[in-house]
């Protein structure tokens, strides 16, 4: 199965990471130019930067206020369970997170690929628990008998805070 366009995007931006102190990564900051957004720094949480960014660039209509996490909850087709390179929300203390589901962990968590993961983009592990809306771009067609890959975490604990 071809993975979505979108999805490939993303891969292409695996460690892209912030920069601490006054300077700022010149990628983020670029996407935040494309999408007119009205900060260009990247200590303001990014995560939905990142997903309206690899979407933007393949052409899907963005929600109007795609800075905004949980907003993609409304965005697209609902989908009652998670397929390779849906777009995923989660509640988190003070906020949201958002990305997009690259596979399962044995234990049936989440792998996400997202921006602002550890500061980064990265693929990590989500409790599955804390998963609000899996979305799809409306329009596009999903690939048939879509399944979640078993992918090792490697260890690394669950995400707990993406601010």
């Amino acid at each position: 199965m071809q993975e979505p366009n979108w999805l490939t995007e993303a891969r292409r931006h695996l460690g892209v990471a912030e920069i601490p102190g006054p300077k700022h990564n010149p990628v983020i900051q670029s996407w935040l130019h494309k999408l007119r957004a009205w900060w260009d720094d990247d200590e303001t949480p990014w995560c939905g930067v990142f997903v309206a960014a690899c979407m933007d660039t393949v052409g899907i209509q963005l929600p109007a206020n795609w800075m905004r996490a949980k907003v993609w909850a409304d965005w697209g087709s609902r989908l009652s369970a998670p397929v390779p390179g849906c777009v995923v929300v989660f509640e988190r203390q003070g906020g949201g997170h958002v990305g997009f589901v690259v596979g399962r962990t044995a234990g049936g968590n989440l792998m996400v690929l997202g921006g602002n993961q550890g500061n980064r983009v990265s693929i990590a592990p989500f409790d599955r628990t804390r998963a609000v809306a899996y979305v799809w771009p409306a329009g596009v067609p999903m690939p048939p008998h879509a399944v979640l890959a078993v992918l090792d975490a490697g260890g690394a604990p669950l995400s707990t805070n993406e601010a």
